[in-house]
């Protein structure tokens, strides 16, 4: 049988082509005339020659460029959005001079700022006889153990879709309406409670989804809400 020398003529092989231009790469300008008799595949099947690859190359580059930093501005300008939004939030928290005013402004910029939150409650967990205020929603912590026992257990947030009775006990009439939900406990001194938001879309609190952002906004009630609660007794 007979057998073919690759290298009976002495030619160089590709891998030795390669290397000589990449450590070469002016290899083409002292020899212009080469690139016009160069012809390379296109996707289309017609033959272009290496300039008009190379450029066809660099434009694509060019446009997967544009798009990443079209990409980053997005996220820039997202973010600068949402610290703008957060700041004014933490502010109108600290500003607030009763509980029930503190609740109101809370649920009412989660809602209105932050995009796929529909639904904000704030519930302390108290005797509400002893709670000088008739409009924030205060209810017996033996009640909300009978309620929340379960999600309130690990001392952590909980994201994903709760049971009818979790989302009625935190969203009263809205709760035919909530899709997802996440909830975090509140540490206010001596008085506990639970910070809950919600979603119409079943699939936006996941339970793989982070909670910094409420355990951020929950640091900040941890320590404005004892002094606007007024304590009977």
């Amino acid at each position: 049988m007979e057998t073919v020398d690759a290298n009976k003529d002495n030619l160089p092989s590709e891998a030795e082509v390669q290397r000589y231009l990449r450590n070469h790469p002016g290899f083409f300008l002292q020899n212009e005339d080469i690139l016009a008799d160069l012809k390379l595949a296109h996707q289309s099947g017609k033959a272009v020659s290496l300039l008009e690859r190379q450029v066809e190359v660099l434009r694509d580059r060019n446009k997967d460029m544009r798009n990443r930093l079209s990409s980053l501005l997005d996220n820039a300008q997202h973010n600068d959005i949402l610290f703008e939004r957060s700041k004014s939030l933490i502010l109108s928290i600290i500003e607030a001079k009763r509980a029930e005013e503190l609740s109101q402004v809370l649920c009412r910029k989660l809602v209105n700022d932050f995009d796929n939150i529909d639904y904000a409650s704030l519930i302390v967990f108290a005797d509400p006889k002893q709670i000088g205020s008739s409009q924030l929603k205060v209810v017996s912590p033996e009640r909300a153990r009978e309620k929340l026992g379960n999600l309130l257990r690990s001392g952590k947030g909980v994201c994903g879709v709760l049971r009818a009775d979790e989302l009625s006990f935190l969203f009263g009439e809205h709760a035919g309406h909530v899709g997802s939900a996440a909830l975090m406990p509140v540490r206010a001194g001596n008085i506990d409670g639970v910070l809950a938001v919600a979603s119409k879309n079943p699939a936006h609190f996941k339970s793989s989804m982070g909670t910094m952002f409420l355990e951020y906004i929950v640091e900040v009630i941890n320590r404005c809400l004892p002094k606007t609660l007024r304590v009977i007794g």
